[in-house]
């Protein structure tokens, strides 16, 4: 088991890895070795955390979810394999890791007295700085 949280643990037969091509630096190795990870999770048919964690991960992969609910990552930074699929897992993590903190509940405020006051004394001492800076009258 892959722990994430202290309450979330996944399963590695859940993620689906296959090594691709990578672009991009190597030299001649680039056209020979299959060393970027491409990481596949079917976010919608774990059962490693709860439905609200669903959704926000959901939210948070972004382009990166298929519409069958399958969350792609490709990893290419390293030159080697290893490297790429660490990186790649370690990425998925983070994702279900931000996803796991539930986000906190926004009151609305007014702003005080003292607060309005003090934005519209600055902005009148900009607008006298503003108003020195332009060419005098024909007075």
């Amino acid at each position: 088991m892959i722990r994430v949280t202290g309450r979330i643990s996944l399963d590695p037969r859940e993620l689906e890895i296959s090594f691709i091509r990578a672009s991009g630096p190597g030299g001649q190795n680039v056209n020979k070795v299959s060393s970027a990870v491409q990481l596949r999770f079917d976010v919608r048919q774990s059962q490693a955390y709860s439905d609200d964690v669903r959704a926000r991960l959901e939210k948070l992969a972004g382009n990166r979810l298929t519409l069958d609910g399958v969350l792609v990552l490709t990893a290419q930074e390293h030159r080697s394999q290893e490297r790429n699929r660490e990186d790649a897992i370690e990425r998925l993590l983070g994702l279900i890791r931000a996803a796991a903190v539930v986000p906190k509940v926004r009151r609305a405020t007014r702003p005080t007295l003292g607060s309005k006051k003090r934005r519209l004394e600055s902005k009148s001492k900009r607008s006298g700085v503003k108003s020195m800076r332009s060419r005098p009258g024909m007075d």
